[in-house]
């Protein structure tokens, strides 16, 4: 389920910490992609995309993080996928949920919504 936040920082403060925290989060965490973008208007986004190894499922989940101010307020959109068992029936023990909680617990602080 894609996630959404209000937040009281920039794209960019709020990429910083994203990154800190979802990095510190263990060693199997990896960012394996990163964009960001600023407007002369002062408008920005950034894109994170992390992937993150579970042994309790051994498999892999991916978190994708938008950050942006284009249309008002800073918003966060995030969602964490993959992370379960089987090609056919895409069971998922809980991890895709998991790695998406990260950035609740980095960005909770700054909510305003």
């Amino acid at each position: 389920m894609l996630q959404t936040m209000e937040i009281s920082l920039t794209p960019f403060d709020a990429a910083r910490i994203v990154l800190d925290h979802v990095q510190s989060s263990g060693m199997t965490v990896e960012c394996v992609g990163q964009h960001a973008t600023a407007t002369d208007a002062g408008h920005q986004s950034a894109l994170l995309i992390f992937e993150k190894y579970y042994m309790r499922t051994s498999s892999r989940a991916s978190l994708t993080v938008l950050l942006e101010n284009l249309a008002g307020p800073t918003k966060a959109v995030f969602r964490g996928s993959g992370g379960g068992e089987g090609a056919l029936f895409r069971f998922d023990w809980g991890a895709s949920a998991d790695f998406a909680g990260s950035v609740v617990d980095a960005l909770q602080p700054y909510a305003t919504d």
